[in-house]
């Protein structure tokens, strides 16, 4: 079966340049009001181990779509109006969320990205004034409104649904570590042939590794980072609360070496760490 024409549509829009001055403008001003990196890493979804923007989402889509469904129901338009308001006020953290996901993707995300943020932005609006039109007493043009506001969030899920599942905005890209790690120890190289104090990149059946040794001790963590997919070893080294951590050099999500663990975000999903021992002064690692 082939792909329906409005995929094709939205391939287009991922190499859309055009909509570069406009998404740099806007994610200069995302970053600039969401500057607490504790508020971004929970509108990240960081706490809960993978974005909350989904989550957040079903809020306004249930409300609206209940809200569609009393409009054809005679006598149920007081509770379809309450549903109206119900859907604008949950729309508000899943906006904040999906921009706070938005600013930090790629490129080609982003412009999908920016299409789907203003088809929301737009519903919302459609919301809030059919919400206002209900409240004059005027049901008939409320009721087209709420519909308009529907068809229009309809069509933003699709790009939203393009984002998460064609172009893996959010997903963790390195889930598959386990499926492709071979079993038992693996030899990564002697000792002395690593750096101290610095993050090096090995390979081990084909999945890249970031090292880092620490005189005798070594730690070692999947090497693509779990956003999307950038290389840890390029990042930088830091301190926090006391334990070495890596940064990635694209996004700028921050990894414990020890645990793997998320210590800021984008990334909401940790890196995989080996467990490393070293016999005869060669290093070998596995999965736990």
């Amino acid at each position: 079966m082939r792909e329906i024409k409005a995929l094709k549509a939205v391939s287009y829009l991922e190499d859309a340049k055009v909509l570069d001055p406009i998404i740099d403008r806007v994610r200069a001003t995302v970053l600039t009001v969401l500057r607490p990196r504790a508020l971004r890493d929970i509108l990240h979804g960081v706490p809960v181990g993978h974005p909350v923007h989904p989550v957040a989402v079903l809020v306004p889509a249930g409300a609206w779509i209940s809200s569609g469904i009393l409009d054809l129901v005679p006598g149920a338009e007081k509770q379809s109006r309450i549903l109206v308001v119900a859907g604008v006020l949950g729309a508000v953290p899943a906006i904040a969320s999906g921009f706070t996901d938005w600013s930090q993707l790629h490129k080609e995300q982003q412009r999908v990205g920016i299409i789907h943020s203003a088809a929301n932005l737009l519903a919302t609006g459609l919301y809030v004034a059919s919400y206002v039109q209900r409240g004059r007493g005027h049901q008939a043009s409320g009721k087209v409104l709420g519909f308009a506001g529907l068809a229009v969030v309809s069509g933003s899920g699709y790009l939203g649904g393009h984002l998460a599942y064609r172009q893996a905005a959010g997903a963790n890209h390195v889930e598959d570590v386990p499926h492709r790690f071979p079993d038992g120890w693996q030899p990564v190289g002697l000792l002395e042939e690593l750096p101290d104090g610095q993050l090096t990149k090995r390979t081990v059946g084909e999945v890249p590794l970031v090292v880092l040794r620490r005189g005798p001790f070594v730690d070692v963590l999947s090497n693509t980072c779990s956003h999307l997919g950038g290389p840890l070893d390029e990042g930088s080294l830091t301190t926090t609360d006391g334990e070495q951590c890596v940064t990635c050099p694209w996004h700028g999500s921050v990894f414990s070496m020890r645990s793997g663990e998320v210590v800021g975000g984008p990334a909401t999903s940790p890196q995989h760490r080996f467990e490393s021992r070293v016999v005869a002064d060669r290093v070998e690692v596995r999965l736990p």
